[in-house]
């Protein structure tokens, strides 16, 4: 069996400093830059700190959150307790004696006025529960849609605001 030949590539001639040197052929290399000091600028820059209120301001907003929480929950059991039989627990309904003084049509819609207010003070229970989350994240009084920091003036008079003036205006 006769011998097969690989023929290898032909050494490269290259000049260094004046010398003449050899080069084996090889396949190329990808070469990876090395690290610069400016590599590091051009790298994408951390987000910016974003500054809010100081402790006492927080410390403020979370009193003023948690009496307003406090009203709505005395609210609630005063709606609740107008709304439910004592010695039963269970809900009134057309037959109780207050009916027999009013017409049921009044009585009904009374019965709905008051399931009514329950429900919009529930969802505003939640509103200020979701506030006092916000304060214990570090993220309250920070427009959720711009990003800027909402007035102090706007969070004493709406303690559970998410957003600014200017964008809660937009929206009208």
């Amino acid at each position: 069996m006769a011998k097969k030949i690989v023929k290898k590539p032909a050494a490269k001639v290259k000049k260094v400093a004046g010398k003449k040197v050899k080069k084996a052929a090889s396949t190329p290399v990808k070469k990876v830059p090395a690290k610069s000091p400016k590599a590091k600028a051009s790298a994408p820059a951390k987000p910016a700190i974003r500054k809010g209120f100081n402790k006492e301001d927080l410390a403020h907003f979370r009193k003023l959150i948690e009496e307003k929480r406090k009203e709505i929950l005395e609210e609630l059991d005063s709606l609740k307790s107008t709304m439910m039989d004592v010695t039963t627990g269970q809900y009134e309904t057309e037959n109780s004696s207050y009916s027999l003084h009013m017409e049921q049509g009044t009585d009904a819609m009374e019965r709905e006025k008051t399931f009514l207010f329950a429900s919009r003070e529930g969802k505003f229970l939640g509103y200020l529960n979701d506030a006092l989350k916000r304060i214990e994240r570090g993220d309250y009084g920070f427009c959720t849609d711009c990003g800027t920091l909402i007035d102090k003036e706007r969070l004493e008079a709406v303690p559970h605001a998410q957003q600014c003036v200017k964008c809660k205006m937009s929206k009208k």
